[in-house]
């Protein structure tokens, strides 16, 4: 599950997303320049007011036709020049927002790429899907518009504070010392929302992996007519989501209304101050024009502010679980003094190695050693849970042994590079994974600098070149997500083609036949069998029946390797493995 994560502060996360900004700083400077054009231009008009009132009430000759037009023409030049900045901001300042979304996807993807088992087995796809995806939209809007409204914001207050204390110092204080009071109560709100716009994220999290649970299991839902229980679950968190928006509107409610009070509570300053302030002589009717409309650019920039409130926090909720996933640690990576793993013969040894997984401790593995020579076919044996796949896992690290170490041809893979390690080893797994696309793409997969008819070769090696080329486009055909336009055996000699192709001297066989028909695992079986030869090779055996010829079996139980031998050998010590093969002959069945 999407495990919980403690909430960082708004400093921490905007330092934490500074050098994404930073790339784009010559951008950003410039629509800043453009944001200060745009707020000269808005702040020009109560200053050319002023004065046409104030020659009106007390130099009614200076005010001719030339002065008028003289002024608007200076308004007009001014518009222009906000129209063309405006156009910049809205355009480039987004792009740059895009940009920097496409940089923390990229990174978050990238990060993704290096995280091992154990965090896929903890965190639900929904939940990544929703931190990488709807989490940085967001942050689009969050990039180009943080520094440009809170920069608008402080250039009109400061020009506005100035100006207005060149005209009545008095009555300015008392308009500016209203506005930190609203600051303060606006802030309990605005922490509220950001807290109710996480636990919001968090469960389109949880939405978009009951979604995909119940759409990939689909046939399941139905074949046990459990669209009922899927409804129930579905309505179940959807409702959650419903009450999390609920309270996140009620905050937001509260904290508008705040604001729009303290609106009212600026205007009602300078109704009442300003014209006690006229009445005495102590202000002209042109400067009182120009405060109505200097406190009504104010209140507009800070209605802007708030109203921007929402987005920065929904750019903030998404840069802190953006966060989260770059917070993950990597537990499998290269070493600074890794070397390339080249010329493997397949020597795999595996000296008093113990495993437990880190989530829940359970120990698998204890003290196990063992050694495979070169060419050599190793069959393993034995309960679930005995530690066969754990086992295999360690060989190219997709978890790495909490003592002891694991060598191939004497090198410790802990001190080779990962790359070079995974290209030395093939799996073939029992259930089979195709990525939505092309026949010819999955097989390509397995070396992607492969010819096409490198790829064709290594599907007649895997006996798959006949029924591919009898689809309707051939190598071509679209395969489905997951493979799904394909029967199990056809997708499982894809995958053979694909390691065929990799062309590994090391080979992982995990229970590779285990789910198909007779026919399909007679066919796969000859095609694992020509994937076999000349490589090192370990085969989870499911069936004994296909394991008989094995250079080596090895049964492993609680206690580690409990019986090793050939088949026949095995049969005649008349242990734990002739009692499998007694039983599961009994049985005509798979073994456990």
């Amino acid at each position: 599950m999407d495990k919980p994560q403690s909430s960082l502060s708004t400093g921490t996360l905007l330092r934490r997303f500074w050098p994404y900004l930073a790339r784009y700083k010559g951008i950003m400077c410039f629509d800043l320049f453009c944001a200060a054009l745009t707020s000269v231009c808005e702040l020009v008009l109560p200053m050319i007011m002023r004065a046409i009132t104030n020659r009106a009430t007390s130099d009614l000759a200076g005010l001719t036709a030339g002065y008028i037009l003289r002024v608007g023409a200076l308004y007009l030049v001014l518009r222009l020049i906000d129209g063309a900045a405006n156009y910049f901001m809205s355009n480039t300042g987004h792009v740059m927002g895009t940009r920097i979304e496409t940089d923390m996807r990229r990174d978050a993807f990238d990060h993704l790429q290096k995280l091992s088992d154990s965090y896929f087995a903890n965190t639900k796809v929904g939940q990544i899907m929703g931190r990488i995806t709807n989490d940085l939209f967001d942050v689009t809007e969050f990039a180009h518009h943080c520094p440009e409204e809170f920069f608008i914001a402080a250039l009109k207050g400061v020009i506005s504070f100035v100006i207005l204390a060149n005209i009545n110092i008095r009555l300015t204080l008392i308009i500016f010392l209203v506005v930190p009071v609203m600051l303060v109560c606006c802030t309990r709100f605005n922490h509220m929302v950001r807290v109710t716009m996480r636990k919001q994220r968090s469960q389109i999290g949880e939405l978009n992996a009951r979604i995909e649970d119940s759409l990939l299991g689909e046939r399941v839902v139905k074949a046990f007519s459990g669209e009922d229980l899927e409804r129930a679950k579905f309505e179940q968190d959807n409702t959650t989501f419903l009450g999390i928006k609920k309270e996140m509107y009620r905050w937001m409610a509260l904290f508008n209304t705040t604001t729009r009070l303290f609106d009212g509570l600026m205007y009602l300053v300078v109704i009442v101050a300003g014209g006690l302030f006229l009445l005495s002589g102590a202000i002209s009717t042109g400067d009182l024009v120009a405060y109505m409309l200097y406190v009504s650019t104010l209140l507009t920039t800070i209605r802007r502010i708030i109203e921007f409130a929402e987005q920065f926090q929904r750019g903030i909720t998404g840069i802190e679980r953006f966060c989260e996933i770059m917070d993950a640690e990597v537990d499998i990576f290269d070493d600074e003094n890794a070397v390339p793993l080249e010329n493997v013969e397949g020597r795999i040894t595996f000296e008093n190695v113990s495993f437990e997984y880190p989530d829940d401790h359970n120990k698998v593995l204890r003290n196990l050693n063992l050694t495979i020579r070169p060419g050599e076919k190793l069959a393993l044996v034995g309960p679930s849970g005995g530690g066969k796949t754990t086992l295999c896992n360690l060989i190219p690290r997709f978890y790495d042994a909490t003592s002891g170490k694991v060598c191939i041809d004497g090198y410790d893979v802990k001190n080779v590079t990962l790359a070079s390690l995974r290209r030395a080893v093939g799996i073939v797994q029992q259930d089979v994974y195709l990525f939505s696309g092309t026949v010819y793409e999955n097989i390509l997969y397995g070396r992607p600098d492969a010819t096409r008819e490198e790829v064709m070769q290594a599907a007649k090696l895997a006996g798959a070149h006949e029924f591919i080329s009898a689809l309707q486009n051939g190598y071509d055909s679209y395969v489905g997500e997951r493979g799904v336009k394909l029967s199990g055996g056809q997708k499982q000699r894809i995958s053979i083609a694909r390691v065929f192709l990799k062309d590994p001297p090391v080979l992982i066989l995990d229970e590779a036949t285990s789910a198909l028909d007779n026919e399909s695992e007679q066919l796969v079986g000859q095609s694992l069998a020509r994937l076999a030869r000349g490589r090192t090779t370990l085969t989870i055996a499911h069936r004994l029946t296909t394991i008989q010829h094995a250079d080596r079996i090895l049964v492993l139980g609680e206690d580690g390797i409990e019986e090793e031998g050939t088949h026949e050998e095995l049969l005649a010590l008349g242990g734990i493995y002739h009692k499998l093969w007694t039983g599961a002959a009994a049985l005509d069945a798979p073994m456990i």
